[in-house]
C-alpha cells in the first residue's frame, strides 16, 4: 500500500472490522472506517465516516466510495467487513426475507465495495482487497444464506484476483472460525450458542479472538504478503482440521509434562 493512501474498513464500527480498523491505525495506516450504524473508535486514529454506507446500495457504494476519496485520498486498501449473521434454522422455516437480506448485505454488500474500489484502484495498478468470508461458506450448517453468501464470497475473492491480477491488484479472502465478538459473546449468553461446542470441534479448542483475524488482515494488506492473491485463509482455530475428529473418538488431550 502506498504511504499517501488510505484503508477503508466497511463494518469498521464493531466486530472484526473494529479490531482491524484499530490494529490498522496502530500500524500507522491512515484508516477511514464505514458502517451502516457509523460509530467512532475509541482512543484510536482511524477516521469515521459519518454518513451511514449501505453495502447494499448500489447507488450508495459509488457517492460513498467517491466522496470518501475525494474526502481523504485514494483507497489503496480495502477490508470488506461488514456483514450479518443468520438465525438458525431447519431449511423449511428459512423466510425468504431473511434469505434476501443476508445475501444482499454479505455477499451482493461485498461484491459491491470490492468492485466500485477495485475499479479504481486497478486504474491506479495499485491497491489490495481483503474480504471477510467464513469457515460456514467452507462447511454447512443450518445458517442457510449466510453459508451460501460466504462460499459465494470466497468464489468472487478468486474472479477478482484473477480478474485484476494484470494490473497489480491483489485480492485475499480471511475465513474466520467462531470469533469472540461482542455479537457471538451476546448468543452464548442468551443460550442460543453452546461454548463448549464452539471450542471442542477444534484443534487449538478455543474460540479466535478478533485480533487474530485483524493480524492476518493487516499481513494480507501488506507488502509481506506481495506474491499473494486469490487465496482464502481460515482464520479458525484449528476448526476445519479438527471437526472431523469425532467421527474417531475425538481429539488427543494435551499430554502431561
Amino acid at each position: 500500500m502506498g504511504a499517501d493512501g488510505i484503508v477503508l474498513v466497511t463494518g469498521g464500527s464493531r466486530g472484526i472490522g473494529a479490531a482491524t480498523a484499530t490494529l490498522l491505525a496502530e500500524q500507522g495506516r491512515r484508516v477511514v472506517i464505514a458502517d451502516i450504524a457509523p460509530e467512532p473508535l475509541a482512543g484510536t486514529p482511524a477516521i469515521l465516516w459519518p454518513a451511514p454506507f449501505d453495502v447494499a446500495d448500489e447507488t450508495a457504494v459509488a457517492s460513498g466510495i467517491a466522496g470518501i476519496e475525494a474526502a481523504h485520498g485514494p483507497i489503496t486498501g480495502l477490508v470488506n467487513s461488514a456483514g450479518v449473521f443468520g438465525k438458525m434454522h431447519p431449511v423449511e422455516r428459512v423466510r425468504m426475507d431473511q434469505w434476501d437480506r443476508e445475501v444482499n448485505i454479505d455477499l451482493r454488500g461485498t461484491f459491491l465495495v470490492a468492485r466500485g474500489v477495485g475499479v479504481r484502484m486497478a486504474a491506479r495498478r495499485h491497491g489490495a482487497i481483503v474480504n471477510v468470508a467464513s469457515v460456514a461458506g467452507m462447511t454447512s450448517g443450518p445458517i442457510h444464506a449466510y453459508t451460501a453468501a460466504k462460499a459465494g464470497v470466497i468464489q468472487i475473492t478468486q474472479t477478482l484476483a484473477a480478474e485484476w491480477g494484470r494490473t497489480g491488484v491483489r485480492v485475499n479472502a480471511v475465513s474466520p472460525g467462531f470469533t469472540r465478538t461482542a455479537a457471538l459473546e451476546a448468543g452464548i449468553a442468551s443460550g442460543a450458542l453452546n461454548k463448549r461446542l464452539l471450542e471442542s470441534p477444534t484443534a487449538l479448542n478455543r474460540m479466535v479472538e478478533p485480533i487474530e483475524v485483524a493480524q492476518a488482515i493487516a499481513w494480507l494488506l501488506s507488502p509481506m504478503s506481495s506474491g499473494v492473491t486469490g487465496i482464502n485463509l481460515p482464520v479458525d482455530a484449528g476448526f476445519i482440521a479438527g471437526s472431523t475428529w469425532a467421527a474417531y473418538g475425538g481429539l488427543p488431550e494435551a499430554s502431561g509434562a
